[in-house]
């Protein structure tokens, strides 16, 4: 199975990249704030190790903004390698206690604001985010998407993804632009989007799990320790390698602000499934 995939018809990423979320906070979004130098140490060291797909957003800040992780990809990448991808994403947007959801007269400026943090032109790849945690099935996102879909037709935006969709909304989104990622929630213990990663998977599309650790709670999983024991690792290795093996659609995105846990998320490369793995994990 490759060990690349090509976004669209011209950026070809490393399956194995980088999630920027937990770079300005251990917390997530708005919680207490990391050491900006440890974050930007991490980011050098993803890219020595190979990383060339980061996954970030405007909205990725530690509590009151202190540190942002646009904030730092600039400040310890700029000015980016060529073959350097980064992708950003859109949707919620910050309000007095949390998030609301974006309007389409809200899109524009939330993409400036990634452009401005990150110190480009233009971006490589933005994602449309709807909903919170589970795809709002039923919701239409036409005019969001349009939204977006116009700022690529401006040359703001290389390329189009959806984030917490179903096979509906891709569907829905495809008929207006083209579209080469799909970031939902799944991992190892998640299945829930199977049928939606075939349908990317047929199309040639990326599928860009997010939390494919759990999302902040260990993976608890009888058959990923049982495969783990075999190998000598990690549970957590075992779940982001059987991610990679899954589909050859699929991209991972792991995060973490630590160095030590950037190193064993990025020792997956080495990991090889067997067949019987793989029995054990279905």
């Amino acid at each position: 199975m490759s060990s690349e995939f090509r976004l669209g018809s011209d950026l070809v990423v490393n399956r194995l990249g980088f999630g920027a979320m937990r770079l300005p906070s251990r917390e997530g979004m708005g919680g207490a704030a990391r050491d900006p130098e440890t974050g930007r140490a991490v980011l050098r060291r993803a890219v020595e190790l190979g990383v060339n797909h980061i996954d970030t957003a405007d909205f990725y800040v530690s509590a009151g903004g202190a540190v942002r992780a646009n904030t730092l990809i600039r400040e310890a990448l700029h000015p980016y390698a060529s073959d350097l991808v980064i992708a950003a994403k859109v949707g919620p947007v910050a309000r007095t206690g949390g998030f609301r959801q974006a309007a389409p007269a809200d899109i524009r400026g939330l993409v400036e604001a990634n452009l401005d943090g990150l110190g480009v032109d233009r971006l490589d790849l933005v994602y449309l985010r709807i909903g919170r945690m589970e795809p709002p099935h039923g919701e239409s996102l036409a005019e969001r998407f349009e939204a977006l879909a116009a700022l690529r037709e401006e040359g703001l935006i290389r390329h189009l993804g959806l984030s917490n969709v179903d096979t509906a909304h891709l569907t829905e989104a495809r008929a207006i632009a083209p579209v080469v990622a799909v970031q939902n929630q799944f991992h190892a213990a998640k299945r829930d989007d199977v049928q939606l990663l075939a349908a990317c998977e047929e199309a040639d599309i990326a599928f860009v799990p997010f939390f494919p650790l759990g999302g902040g709670r260990e993976l608890d999983d009888e058959r990923l320790a049982k495969v783990a024991a075999r190998h000598g690792a990690a549970v957590s290795q075992i779940g982001l390698a059987w991610q990679l093996a899954f589909s050859p659609a699929t991209l991972a995105i792991p995060g973490t602000g630590s160095l030590s846990h950037l190193e064993d998320n990025m020792a997956v490369a080495g990991i090889t499934l067997s067949e019987e793995d793989l029995a054990d994990l279905s």
